[in-house]
């Protein structure tokens, strides 16, 4: 009995080492198998739904009221106005320029963004699948570059109409021209006229570009991120890859 109870003690370090490896060369055949039944199609499919759902969060987060005001991307006076801004802090009626000026940009940046979520989604849909197969096997910001390289000057023409109504609507570019009048009635100042719609649209994309790589991110890096089986299907292969 002695014996018996011996040998099953000196077989178990095997019988655990063969249930390792065993589990070690089941895993590699799933992954073998999963990659080889990866069509081309579920690729393109699994990048394109990556991508919505960046854009999705981006343009729920930022089209939120104070989604730019109070958050990392807030937009700032552009540097060509700050001294616009600078110099009518001792105008009567405009101490607090700068501060309003930002408040009525970032308002604008949110109403707009509300509005962005179809055109990203075009470009979207013209992903091809090699475009998709080298975003997949491509560095951590792939896909989020490639979506501003393809659609970013397209995206600003588009955009800006929808920023100067925004603008429009919360009287940012009426209460701009009223101080910039201010500011060139002051003596001896240079006369200057900076637009604020270029720069308030740039600078939403900016945010809004920032907070889809956020999410590309954390699709890839997180498996926990990866909420459909199509998610976590395709980026297996990413991950086996980096492996």
């Amino acid at each position: 009995m002695t014996k018996k109870i011996a040998l099953v003690f000196c077989l178990l370090p095997l019988f655990f080492t063969s249930n390792a490896q065993l589990k070690g060369a089941f895993k590699k055949f799933k992954n073998k198998l999963t990659e080889r039944n990866l069509s081309q199609e579920e690729v393109g499919m699994g990048l394109k739904e990556a991508l919505n759902k960046g854009v999705e969060e981006a343009v729920n987060n930022l089209s939120a009221v104070d989604g730019y005001y109070k958050s990392p991307y807030k937009i700032l006076v552009p540097e060509e106005a700050q001294k616009v801004t600078d110099k009518l802090k001792f105008v009567p009626g405009f101490s607090n320029v700068e501060k309003k000026l930002v408040e009525k940009m970032n308002r604008a940046a949110e109403l707009a963004a509300a509005k962005a979520k179809p055109i990203f989604v075009r470009a979207i849909k013209q992903m091809t699948f090699t475009d998709a197969m080298n975003i997949l096997m491509g560095q951590p910001d792939a896909a989020t570059r490639y979506l501003e390289r393809t659609t970013s000057d397209s995206l600003f023409a588009e955009f800006k109409p929808v920023i100067q109504t925004s603008l429009d609507e919360v009287h940012a570019r009426e209460y701009w021209r009223s101080a910039v009048t201010a500011y060139n009635k002051i003596p001896l100042v240079s006369k200057t006229n900076p637009e604020l719609d270029e720069h308030v649209t740039k600078m939403a994309l900016v945010g809004l570009f920032s907070l889809v790589e956020k999410k590309e991110l954390a699709i890839r890096e997180n498996t926990g991120e990866r909420t459909s089986d199509l998610l976590r299907k395709v980026f297996a292969k990413q991950d086996k890859n980096r492996d």
